[in-house]
């Protein structure tokens, strides 16, 4: 999806990536992604802390994600066509969800 969308950043931001991301990596981005077990051996100690941190961080926006999506409208497919719809659902989704956050 990445690919395809080619996503371009004006100005230096910090990704947070899980492991389905390798290979990604745009330009004025710093990446952030947790390091993988080599086979047959096992990760150090400074591994596994910086791996636990960047989980730390995600964790947070995994959280917001499944908030969003106990709005059937996010997480099916939406089949109209209707100029920037979904991006008006997703929006809505999120308005609601920090509002059920908040109150």
């Amino acid at each position: 999806m990445c690919d395809i969308e080619e996503l371009k950043f004006t100005k230096k931001i910090k990704l947070w990536l899980d492991l389905g991301f390798i290979g990604y990596n745009p330009e004025n981005a710093e990446i952030y992604r947790p390091e993988k077990k080599p086979k047959g051996k096992e990760l150090t100690d400074e591994q596994k802390k910086s791996n636990k941190l960047i989980s730390r961080t995600r964790v947070k926006v995994e959280h917001a994600i499944g908030n969003c999506k106990i709005f059937r409208i996010v997480k099916e497919e939406i089949r109209a066509y209707k100029n920037d719809f979904r991006d008006l659902a997703i929006m809505l989704a999120c308005g609601l969800a920090n509002f059920k956050l908040k109150y």
